[in-house]
């Protein structure tokens, strides 16, 4: 089930809350729905990432938790909140993207190199239960080679 709560007059955010799972493909054209298009390709990758790495790592796909993503467009930013309801996650390096990028052929660690390269900040808070994740509008050209137009 997908709880939805659009931003209701006079507060800045939305939320959007479901069950653990990796059917995504509602819940990112909900998120993106504000969205200009030239953007909506590159952000669809890194919150597909995020919200993965919540339902599956997180939560462990267990559909009695909810993952919670609050949303906003502030000042030429657009915000994402992504939370979830498990053990928490700290990442090893903060400064240098290209850290995360695994020395082998291994899918660990390719997620958090693309959180850094689409987004302009990724922070997540002490416990490593919430990602905030946040563009700026201003920035028009793709960072990310394969999706340039």
């Amino acid at each position: 089930m997908i709880t939805i709560s659009l931003r209701p007059v006079g507060r800045n955010w939305g939320t959007i809350s479901f069950a653990s799972t990796l059917y995504l493909c509602p819940i990112l054209d909900l998120l993106l729905a504000e969205i200009p298009g030239e953007m909506q390709a590159e952000l669809r990758l890194g919150l597909q990432e995020a919200l993965v790495n919540a339902a599956k790592h997180g939560n462990n796909l267990d559909p009695g938790k909810k993952v919670v993503v609050r949303f906003s467009l502030i000042d030429d930013r657009y915000w994402w909140v992504i939370s979830d309801q498990g053990k928490g996650f700290i990442p090893d390096c903060e400064e240098n993207p290209t850290e995360y990028l695994p020395p082998d052929e291994s899918e660990n660690g390719r997620g958090l190199s693309i959180l850094h390269l689409i987004f302009d900040q990724v922070e997540w808070n002490r416990r490593g239960t919430e990602l905030r994740l946040c563009k700026q509008l201003e920035h028009r050209r793709s960072r990310i080679p394969l999706l340039r137009n």
